[in-house]
């Protein structure tokens, strides 16, 4: 009963918010076939996270949103793509994953700058003891929000689009983890669920006690394509996710857990998901480790991984361990970082999909 509840729940709380604020935008540009296509940006804010999605009908959700304060540094960035990039005149729903700094640091800052219908995330905790400046950050965002933000939790599936568009063009996002609770879909759905290979390679680790572990985990999805982000969901949980089962399925697109750090990024994770691509939102002195850099280059040679994208270069990782130049969105220190985007498109109804690092001719990729 409880994930059939959190389905309708939510899918109607939803369903509200874009039927009152409507389309965040009008969507001008059509793909050859006639279709809009889903798009997803990667905002580059320096080992922060902020991903924008956007469905084929200009409903909107932000993932995250950044550090704060940095000079307006990832405030600016934002609204450049949401405004300038994307032309999006609102923002239907604005997701904090979970409450460190670099992952809801402008919510609020962004509630001042353009009209949010609607903000969720994994449910406000009393206290976080890793910030000292936690009540003030809370404060201001629980103002932001009118202390109205729904609260998400494994099993809830929505559509972003709800009626407005036919079904096959429909994004849908289901939160797969939340504050340590993962789904299991092998007493309700055994049909969708898949023993994972490699359950077996998981090697426990001390429990995690900060909020990385509470992280929200998705998967957005469209048609037949798939992406996964997990927020900074950390190893164990990611085991508890995967293992012995994979109720997630294989994926298009890995957005690369906790920046690209260890204490994240599991095998029995990365390898069930056997990605066709991975977009990894590093900084230049933060995510990157050689170490999940080593692992992506192994699902390179041995899994469904034909390439990676970096939002940046690791300054302190020799070139040759990261991924190709080609597919480093920037370069340098952050004090010379123009913050280019690595964007996502997929056209409903398609067989392939696009990476594209702004500026820079797409890459495509067939889907799963």
């Amino acid at each position: 009963m409880l994930a059939g509840m959190s389905r309708l729940v939510f899918a109607a709380l939803f369903a509200f918010v874009v039927a009152v604020a409507g389309p965040a935008s009008a969507q001008g540009d059509e793909s050859p076939a006639g279709r809009q296509p889903l798009e997803v940006y990667f905002i580059d804010v320096e080992g922060g996270g902020a991903m924008l999605v956007v469905s084929p009908s200009g409903v909107s959700m932000l993932v995250d949103s950044g550090y704060p304060d940095l000079g307006g540094r990832d405030l600016r960035r934002l609204l450049r793509v949401i405004k300038d990039v994307a032309k999006l005149e609102v923002l239907n729903l604005a997701v904090v994953t979970h409450w460190h700094r670099d992952h809801y640091g402008n919510h609020a800052a962004l509630a001042a700058e353009i009209p949010i219908a609607a903000f969720a995330d994994r449910g406000i905790p009393d206290a976080l003891q890793e910030d000292a400046e936690f009540e003030t950050r809370i404060g201001d965002y629980r103002r932001a929000s009118q202390n109205e933000s729904i609260t998400l939790k494994a099993r809830m599936v929505s559509d972003l689009d709800g009626t407005i568009v036919p079904v096959s063009e429909h994004v849908s996002f289901e939160i797969v983890a939340a504050s340590r609770q993962v789904i299991d879909r092998s007493v309700r759905h055994p049909d969708q669920t898949m023993p994972n290979p490699y359950a077996e390679q998981h090697v426990p680790r001390d429990r995690d006690a900060s909020d990385n572990a509470e992280s929200l985990a998705m998967v957005i999805r469209c048609g037949e394509f798939d992406l996964f982000c997990g927020g900074d969901l950390t190893w164990n949980v990611e085991a508890d996710l995967m293992t012995p089962n994979n109720p997630v399925g294989e994926v298009d697109v890995y957005m690369v857990t906790h920046h690209g750090l260890p204490t994240s990024n599991n095998p029995v994770l990365v390898k069930a998901l056997d990605p066709t691509t991975a977009v990894m939102c590093n900084g230049p002195a933060k995510g990157g480790h050689p170490d999940v850099l080593a692992l992506l280059r192994e699902l390179t040679g041995n899994g469904d991984l034909k390439a990676w994208f970096q939002l940046h270069e690791n300054l302190s990782v020799p070139l040759e361990q990261q991924t190709e130049l080609s597919r480093i969105a920037n370069r340098g220190p952050t004090e010379s970082c123009e913050g280019r985007y690595v964007k996502v498109t997929y056209v409903p109804g398609s067989d392939e999909f696009t990476v594209a690092i702004e500026g820079r001719e797409p890459e495509t990729f067939a889907v799963k």
